[in-house]
């Protein structure tokens, strides 16, 4: 029951007492996102299937240009799986410290092999999207077609003995879209960004689906065999493919 001799500013959160760096970069992020959760009407299937606890590598399909797909998915797997997942995020969020800061505080770290191998070593779970900038900043022409995996996510999996999370997501694809993936051939070569039609977000569905872990029966040192790393991805791409076309059958018009 409500003591209401509190002040009014005493009632909400309990706000007075938080510092500045937490009411930032956590409570006011986490009310932005369940907004968006509402806003894109979400649906979550398969949430039994995060582990409750030990090292995890999730491993979701990247779309929308955005990063919306990161910051929701991890909010989701804090949310249903009762459990805050380091999410891998693209290195342009730590070119500098105004948005590396802000990105660290969030739960991000840089996408590089060591850091998701120290963060599984510590019984972490974390995100870490397959597919790379390739998936994010496709052009929506190519909507719900995986791009070719990469195989760190795999061999992350095989050091640390570390169950994978498959992931698809619905409605990022919708929700920004993309006309073109621009390549930098002079300035930061080997770089893309995207050429985005839309900045504010459409209202279309979103659907996020956990497949069942998958427990690879392999010892560490398989992660040396590159052929059997190439297909165990390989393997995984097809898998969520066939997923995410089977979710797309079912869902109907996206903005409905």
């Amino acid at each position: 029951m409500m003591n209401f001799l509190q002040k009014p500013n005493e009632k909400i959160f309990g706000l007075k007492n938080l510092d500045k760096d937490t009411l930032i970069f956590r409570v006011l992020p986490r009310f932005l996102l369940e907004i968006l959760r509402k806003y894109f009407r979400m649906e979550i299937i398969g949430a039994e299937n995060i582990p409750r606890r030990g090292a995890c590598v999730i491993a979701p399909n990247h779309s929308g240009y955005s990063g919306f797909d990161a910051f929701l998915l991890g909010h989701i797997v804090q949310q249903e799986g009762k459990r805050v997942p380091r999410v891998l995020t693209h290195h342009f969020w730590f070119l500098t410290e105004t948005t590396a800061i802000p990105a660290q505080k969030m739960g991000f770290t840089e996408a590089t092999y060591e850091n998701g191998v120290n963060a599984l070593k510590k019984g972490n779970a974390i995100v870490l999207f397959p597919e790379g900038e390739a998936g994010n900043f496709k052009p929506t022409t190519k909507r719900y077609q995986l791009q070719e995996f990469k195989r760190g996510f795999v061999r992350m999996a095989l050091e640390t003995q570390s169950p994978i999370v498959p992931v698809v997501i619905l409605g990022a694809e919708e929700t920004h879209i993309n006309l073109k993936k621009l390549k930098f051939t002079k300035f930061l070569k080997g770089s893309v960004i995207p050429l985005p039609l839309n900045i504010l977000p459409l209202p279309a569905k979103w659907r996020i689906k956990f497949l069942e872990p998958i427990h690879l029966p392999y010892k560490p040192s398989a992660l040396e065999d590159a052929e059997l790393v190439h297909e165990i991805a390989q393997d995984i791409q097809e898998k969520m493919q066939a997923a995410v076309e089977e979710e797309i059958n079912k869902r109907g018009n996206p903005f409905l």
